[in-house]
């Protein structure tokens, strides 16, 4: 049996799991600086389902690439290039963010939107990064199935948390 599907697989999610602990470890490191700076949390109605699902999502789509083992091809390098232009686009809006970025919706009071980098282009770059890194790794492992119900839950997922950080940074006026 050829072994470089499975290689690939998990290959693939050992790099992108080791990106994502150095997202959490910088998280965790801009979540407590923001706190001390006086920023708020907001309510977000999914946090809890996107702490498993982000990586699950990647896990999933890895499992099924390993089982169902497809043959490694075009699809397979168009899905590291997408993955790599996904992180490198979120890495651009992340270090925009600066310490503003973190996984949970902390709001610094009387302080204006970033407007520069990505976010001259649209509102929430990151969150098309993390459907670009999706679709990579879907590519990437051959997730036929996984690959488009794991981008399909995570961007019902987005939809949410940007309805949550839109009311954080636009809280609604008081209607009399």
């Amino acid at each position: 049996m050829d072994m470089t599907p499975v290689v690939i697989s998990v290959g693939s999610l050992v790099v992108v799991m080791l990106v994502m602990l150095a997202e959490l470890r910088l998280s965790t490191r801009n979540e407590r600086a923001l706190r001390r700076r006086g920023a708020r949390e907001s309510v977000d109605p999914v946090y809890a389902t996107m702490r498993w699902a982000y990586p699950g999502v990647f896990v999933a789509m890895a499992m099924e690439g390993a089982v169902a083992a497809p043959e490694p091809g075009v699809t397979t390098v168009i899905g590291a290039g997408v993955l790599i232009a996904a992180k490198a686009f979120k890495a651009w809006a992340i270090a925009t963010l600066g310490e503003r970025w973190t996984y949970k919706v902390l709001v610094l009071p009387d302080v204006p939107l970033v407007s520069a980098g990505p976010y001259r282009l649209m509102r929430h770059p990151n969150y098309l990064g993390v459907l670009g890194e999706l679709v990579g790794m879907a590519l990437i492992t051959g997730a036929r199935v996984m690959g488009p119900l794991g981008l399909v839950f995570f961007a019902l997922l987005l939809r949410r948390r940007i309805a949550a950080e839109e009311r954080a940074i636009f809280p609604p006026t008081g209607v009399s």
